[in-house]
């Protein structure tokens, strides 16, 4: 999995990679968005940001994460302060502003900055950087507001574990936007336009607004369920044949919501036993993070099945725990010893973001599957999971074929044997390199049971990280259906998610609810598999920001292993 956190291992934050996907990422998603953007209105001249120039001696105006920004007198561009953001190995000590904007209007945001990885944009916007700067150095992005966009978050940010930055004469140049005080109209004429045992998927006509319409909350009774910013959504999580009845309101930016719809009540379908392989298996790692006892989390929890990491090289072909303890008679082996005496089980993790890795090791797809032959045989395994990434592996077309080459030939002469891909992703979906995955996976007939992708380090920290999920995993399905020829459910059941508990790398948070959500929405579509970066965790520390220990928010120890015990497909 990409840039877990931690601080040496083969699974611990790597910032460069994310650096890298956060620019060129968000690059991307700018040049598709302002296309579609139509006739943007002129710029004006003045400074919409309060405290641009930070001479009042203090960052009022700004929020900046960890309590990091201060002002200070020395180095500054003009005037006597600046801004200082002293980024920290956990916390890149953004800095925010938000600012009343008007709709279809062009704006220029700039700053002078000195340090390295000094970053400015727009929150879900345009960006820039430089990666090192001496002196001060002037970063200017242009950008054009959507057609309903009232409002923009300007940032500035350093990078973890590149020290503090500085930021002097920060100017946003255009025209100030106003208040929105009316609430859209109520949305029309709410059907159900489809079910299933744990789902209801519903549909509305359109909500009018003096600026625009930007999302729908639908709510079941009083609690809000699900947000769609289309005219349709589907509620997961159901129980089977029971009666729910749903409302949709309208909202537009300003925070401003319409009366509910009309009510509609809709009987879910009788439920059905899955079938098929189906694993939730968060990830136990013996490496650091204060590795809890196996069986304590299970009895706690009801858990039965870990992804145990990482297997590497230990020197050429040859396997072994994180390329150092060996297969048999250490640590890792009594551990599963352990959970198998307890009624679970493991797969193990082989490969990740870092260290020495058998796939570019290993010359050929037999040596390969030699060396995962070792593993199979070491604790007789019902399945391999094989962490695929970063430019040795994932990015590397001739390993790519090497391990879908190898997989097939341990399948092969496995019968029974469920084979799994893990893999990242973007938030639509699987990226080229993970579409050339699948492609060969085809093509060389490897046979892979499962698909899972990682969707966090997205790079945004203000990402949705239930819709992003639920948006990637559609994404992987529909490119599993136009590879294989499969129909939605053959897809689903292909797939599995391995997530992120609390903060991530680039400081996205999955919330307890967040984690609730998507475990639901994996019942409801019966996937293959459910995991998370890890168990070591699941613990809480609200506040903590990116931890090897714990989630670095507030919740109950293994609370995210509970939720993901009650994974069932």
């Amino acid at each position: 999995m990409p840039n877990r956190t931690g601080t040496t291992r083969t699974r611990m934050t790597t910032r460069t990679r994310t650096s890298t996907r956060v620019v060129c990422g968000l690059g991307a998603t700018l040049l598709g968005a302002a296309a579609v953007l139509t006739a943007p209105g002129a710029a004006f001249g003045a400074n919409l940001l309060t405290n641009g120039d930070f001479e009042g001696g203090t960052p009022a105006g700004w929020s900046c994460s960890g309590g990091l920004g201060s002002v200070v007198g020395s180095p500054v561009h003009s005037g006597s302060k600046a801004l200082a953001g002293a980024a920290s190995a956990s916390d890149n000590a953004k800095c925010t502003q938000s600012v009343a904007v008007r709709p279809n209007t062009s704006y220029t945001l700039s700053a002078w900055v000195r340090g390295s990885y000094v970053y400015l944009g727009v929150t879900g916007g345009a960006s820039t950087w430089t990666p090192s700067a001496t002196s001060y150095t002037k970063l200017t992005v242009a950008f054009t507001t959507g057609p309903s966009q009232t409002s923009a978050e300007i940032y500035l940010n350093g990078w973890y574990g590149q020290g503090t930055y500085y930021a002097d004469d920060v100017t946003l140049e255009g025209p100030g936007g106003g208040t929105d005080t009316v609430a859209p109209t109520t949305p029309g004429s709410l059907t159900s336009t489809g079910k299933t045992s744990s789902s209801v998927s519903l549909a509305w006509t359109a909500s009018t607004d003096n600026v625009a319409v930007t999302g729908y909350d639908i709510y079941q009774g009083a609690a809000k369920v699900a947000t769609s910013t289309t005219t349709g959504a589907t509620v997961s999580g159901l129980g089977p044949n029971t009666a729910y009845t749903f409302t949709v309101r309208a909202r537009d930016l300003a925070g401003n919501t319409s009366p509910a719809s009309n009510a509609v009540t809709v009987t879910t379908d009788n439920g059905t036993t899955p079938t098929g392989f189906k694993q939730a298996a968060p990830y136990l790692y013996l490496g650091w993070g204060n590795p809890p006892s196996a069986t304590t989390v299970m009895n706690a929890t009801g858990a039965k099945w870990f992804t145990m990491a990482f297997i590497l090289s230990s020197g050429g072909c040859s396997p072994a725990w994180d390329g150092q303890r060996p297969l048999t008679g250490g640590v890792d082996q009594s551990t599963i010893s352990s959970i198998r005496a307890a009624g679970g089980d493991i797969v193990p993790s082989i490969g990740g973001w870092q260290g020495n890795k058998l796939g570019p090791n290993c010359s050929t797809p037999e040596a390969l599957a030699g060396a995962y032959q070792q593993v199979i045989d070491a604790y007789g395994l019902k399945a391999i999971d094989v962490d695929i990434e970063n430019t040795d592996e994932f990015e590397n077309a001739v390993v790519q074929d090497r391990i879908l080459g190898a997989l097939k030939i341990v399948k092969q002469n496995n019968p029974g044997l469920k084979t799994i891909l893990t893999f990242g992703t973007s938030t639509t979906g699987p990226t080229s390199w993970g579409n050339r995955l699948i492609d060969q996976s085809k093509a060389l007939n490897a046979g892979i049971d499962v698909y899972t992708i990682m969707p966090f380090d997205f790079g945004n920290a203000s990402t949705d990280m239930y819709a992003s999920t639920v948006s990637a995993t559609e994404g992987l399905k529909t490119k599993l259906k136009s590879t294989f020829g499969w129909d939605d459910a053959t897809a689903y059941s292909h797939i599995g998610i391995s997530g992120m508990n609390g903060v991530s790398d680039t400081q996205e948070t999955t919330t307890v609810q967040n984690w609730t959500d998507i475990r639901n929405w994996a019942n409801s579509h019966h996937i293959a598999r459910l995991a998370f970066w890890s168990v070591n965790r699941d613990r809480g520390c609200a506040g903590g920001g990116l931890q090897e220990t714990c989630s670095g928010i507030a919740q109950n120890d293994w609370q995210f292993t509970s939720i993901t015990a009650g994974f069932t497909g």
